[in-house]
């Protein structure tokens, strides 16, 4: 079976009423997505809380995440990264309106990060 590369910015929408969640790979307790937002936000008032870490890496765009405690707005480009940890309640504060932003968001178990700790790694 031949392999065939795959392309995280093929198949763009040109709009989109919701934000776009695609998964990419999911096995065992890790799954990977490729979110695509333009000019989304989370509504107002609501959280995510989640029962799991996510890391997100920002591919395409620009963005803000949310933080209620400690009450926190973190900015993101090309490149830039965040890890929110289980239950640490976030929300979209807004993102590009006029162009896609493109997510990369790795959700693993709270538990892989606490391993990591105790090894000391």
């Amino acid at each position: 079976m031949a392999r065939v590369a795959t392309n995280l910015f093929d198949n763009m929408p040109d709009a989109l009423a919701e934000e776009q969640f695609d998964v990419l790979i999911e096995s065992g307790h890790v799954r990977i997505e490729r979110i695509v937002s333009r000019g989304h936000a989370s509504p107002e008032g609501f959280w995510y809380d989640q029962p799991h870490d996510e890391w997100v890496l920002l591919l395409r765009g620009r963005a803000a995440v949310e933080f209620e405690k400690p009450p926190q707005t973190v900015e993101m480009g090309p490149g830039d990264s965040t890890h929110i940890a289980a239950h640490e309640r976030h929300r979209v504060a807004w993102t590009s309106p006029d162009e896609p932003t493109v997510w990369l968001a790795i959700h693993f178990p709270a538990t892989a990060r606490e391993q990591t700790a105790q090894d000391g790694t």
